[in-house]
């Protein structure tokens, strides 16, 4: 049977380390506006493991699986709920398809790459944000004057280089025409904004201007005094909340591990901007985990939710599910997915909105989305529903 060739062709592959990747598509299932999944290895805390990015209409989520997951999966899906999927190798790359008329075909031809990709996230490689020459580094006591990463500054710097690169690929995805404009909502000491602005500016070249947004007095200064003695002209900080920034004319938002409703202050700063781009990692979600305490809304994970840790989790995932349904509304496509800085960090979710000028959102569905997800949660309002007088 070709559905069972191709199985065995992907598990050949794991056996050898020659997989590169794995697609779905054609889907032909229940889930509303799913069209394909994209497969690849990656490897979390030394473990082996498949990456899943489930390409939504307006939004992407990812999911992670052990390799006997993975087959299951694959099996389950495949010529069921997918009716194409494609294996590529480094020797091969195999497709299997169900045509109109309900023939099964595979097809097998020769693979251009040379070799299996890396898994390893730490692995050796020319990072995006060099340690060499770089002043503002070390006036920030990552480097010494020879660009050497000091040794209690080892996390902090592939911490940096981590979120540039998950940028940068964000970036890539909005129009700029040769220049940019960033806030950094609580930009604290300044470590990502420095790094970002010397990306834009100096990597990627684009005429940037690049505002850290911070409360604390001590460290704006900090920041303003750094900037001004390493020549970067356009990066500024600014003392202030987030709530009380102007906005106007900013392409790109961020706000990383902005407390509580903190989050949804910049999230609707970029949403009343217009900005191309909102990234959010979002902490202490502490807004609507109270009502659904307080509220104790009978529903089907209630025998899940008396238990103090998972009703946490499920705090989290509401509040920022809602607010990636919000973003929706005002015509967002949406990421939601989890990532590691480093290998001495917890994990974090990181909510991205990126405009779709091509698309209308259906707005009267997605408002009884969040409605319906109210009541089952015995949720009264979501901060940033309220905000945006939703």
């Amino acid at each position: 049977m070709k559905i069972q060739e191709f199985i065995t062709a992907f598990e050949t592959s794991q056996q050898e380390n020659t997989f590169n990747k794995l697609s779905l598509g054609n889907y032909k299932g229940s889930e509303e506006n799913l069209k394909n999944i994209y497969i690849k290895k990656t490897l979390i805390r030394h473990e082996e493991k498949f990456s899943f990015t489930y390409r939504y209409k307006t939004r992407d989520i990812v999911k992670n699986y052990s390799p006997d997951e993975t087959k299951d999966l694959l099996q389950k899906w495949i010529g069921s709920d997918f009716h194409v999927a494609t294996l590529l190798t480094s020797a091969f790359e195999l497709q299997f398809e169900i045509l109109k008329n309900g023939k099964q075909t595979l097809k097998k031809k020769l693979s251009e790459m040379a070799e299996a990709p890396s898994l390893e996230h730490d692995r050796a490689k020319s990072r995006l944000i060099s340690a060499q020459d770089k002043p503002y580094l070390q006036q920030l006591n990552i480097t010494d004057q020879q660009g050497n990463v000091f040794k209690n500054a080892q996390d902090k710097y592939k911490q940096i280089n981590h979120y540039i690169e998950l940028l940068s690929s964000l970036i890539k995805e909005i129009p700029t025409d040769g220049q940019i404009k960033v806030a950094d909502m609580g930009s604290g000491k300044g470590y990502l904004t420095f790094a970002l602005y010397d990306y834009l500016h100096n990597v990627l070249g684009l005429k940037a201007s690049v505002t850290g947004v911070e409360f604390r007095p001590d460290l704006v200064q900090l920041c303003n005094r750094i900037a001004s003695e390493t020549g970067f002209q356009n990066l500024t900080f600014t003392e202030g909340t987030i709530e009380a920034f102007d906005s106007v004319g900013t392409n790109v938002l961020i706000a990383l591990h902005a407390c509580d409703t903190a989050t949804d202050d910049a999230i609707y700063k970029g949403i009343t901007a217009g900005s191309d781009l909102i990234v959010v990692a979002p902490c202490c979600h502490k807004q609507i985990r109270r009502q659904i305490e307080q509220h104790k809304a009978e529903n089907d994970v209630r025998f899940l939710t008396k238990y103090g840790i998972f009703l946490e989790r499920q705090a989290e995932m509401v509040t920022d599910g809602i607010r990636a349904m919000i973003l929706e509304y005002y015509g967002y496509k949406t990421k939601v997915f989890e990532f590691i800085s480093d290998a001495h960090t917890p994990k974090n979710v990181m909510v991205v909105g990126i405009k779709d000028r091509r698309n209308q959102p259906d707005q009267a569905a997605i408002l009884k989305k969040i409605k319906d997800a109210k009541a089952y949660f015995g949720i009264e309002y979501h901060h940033l529903e309220r905000m945006a007088g939703l």
